[in-house]
């Protein structure tokens, strides 16, 4: 936008904060009022770029109303860099100090609050997209934020592999596996568990425990639950390990868990050894054998008080496949599918797929 257009941009936001009613209607009318010789095309640009200030994430929203764009970054406070098909690229420029205010009109809805006493924020927007905020003096360089936007496209499981392993998916969905999907940050793990429970019956009741609620699966049967801090006004947190045990009472077909991070590793394993299978959930890990070495972590770290013996059995009896996401320059790929072999010793596991395509077949089933 010209210096004029941005004087004009400036005078419409001003102007809008005096007048009551719909921020779009408010702003239209001004817009006409103050750019009566603009065209349609030019007046549209300017309700969209003031409301988006006004009532939204300011010049972020072009970038995340583009539907090839995973995700939004700003680096140091005031570079904007956005993520496409796994690569980021860096797109434009903020005016110093203007994120701090696009991220505090953000989370005021949310009765969130960001500065230097709580310096971090991991929340959800009323959109659904995934915002995650670090500011000084956490944030040396100056302020980080990323948002991540799930809903705007369903990516299907095709991208992700080829048929012969879309084949392997579609043999442990029907055999009801429990399966973990394992992968570095921002492989695609979320993606891919979205684009598996679109492949499930619709029939199926499928109840989601998350840290941050971001899977979204249109036109199923889908129960949602997302736990949540301890408020400054005397709400008490309520975490995963909670929502686990509330969520096999509300009778599951499938249970999902967002993410593995804590003691709901325990609750998990100990609802999936008792008849909860064709369940589903992530966690962080470099490969498919070190996913279940994170997990089997978890447990002992929420009961330290299990030999180690044991944690392995229950961990290698309770999961059945694991698949592992990576990114690539040629984009985010399934590299492997692994069995696990029962055992209380270090984990091993049967093979299924590996970089070169399958080479196996799955041998375990729940049905």
């Amino acid at each position: 936008m010209s210096a004029l257009d941005d004087d004009i941009l400036e005078r419409v936001c001003v102007a809008a904060i005096e007048h009551e009613g719909d921020v779009r209607d408010v702003v239209r009318a001004l817009a006409e009022r103050m750019a009566p010789l603009a065209d349609d095309r030019a007046r549209t640009d300017l309700v969209d770029r003031a409301v988006a200030r006004l009532d939204g994430l300011d010049v972020l929203e072009t970038y995340l109303a583009d539907p090839d764009v995973d995700e939004v970054i700003v680096h140091r406070g005031v570079e904007v860099w956005v993520e496409r098909s796994g690569r980021l690229r860096r797109v434009d420029r903020l005016p110093t100090g203007s994120i701090d205010v696009i991220v505090q009109r953000a989370i005021a809805p949310l009765g969130r609050r960001l500065d230097r006493t709580e310096p971090i924020i991991d929340a959800r927007l009323p959109d659904g997209s995934r915002l995650c905020a670090v500011i000084e003096p956490v944030a040396v360089d100056g302020s980080i934020v990323a948002i991540r936007r799930h809903r705007l496209r369903n990516v299907p499981a095709a991208a992700f592999a080829p048929p012969p392993v879309l084949d392997v998916i579609e043999q442990l969905i029907g055999r009801r596996s429990n399966v973990l999907v394992t992968g570095a940050t921002s492989t695609g793990k979320t993606t891919l568990l979205a684009a598996m429970l679109r492949r499930c019956r619709r029939d199926e009741r499928i109840v989601v425990v998350e840290d941050t609620a971001e899977l979204a699966v249109p036109d199923r049967h889908v129960v949602r639950l997302e736990t949540r801090r301890a408020t400054a006004d005397g709400l008490r947190a309520i975490g995963a390990d909670e929502l686990v045990r509330t969520a096999l009472r509300l009778r599951p077909d499938r249970l999902v868990i967002g993410e593995f991070r804590g003691d709901e590793a325990l609750a998990a394993i100990q609802a999936l050894n008792t008849g909860h299978d064709g369940s589903f959930a992530t966690c962080h890990a470099n490969s498919a054998i070190d996913g279940l070495r994170r997990l089997e972590g978890l447990v002992l770290q929420a009961a330290p008080a299990w030999p180690m013996t044991a944690i392995r059995r229950q961990v290698s009896r309770t999961i059945d496949a694991v698949v592992h996401v990576e990114r690539t320059a040629a984009g985010r790929s399934i590299a492997e599918v692994i069995e696990p072999i029962e055992s209380d010793d270090e984990p091993a596991a049967h093979v299924i797929v590996d970089r070169t395509g399958v080479v196996g077949a799955p041998t375990r089933s729940r049905r």
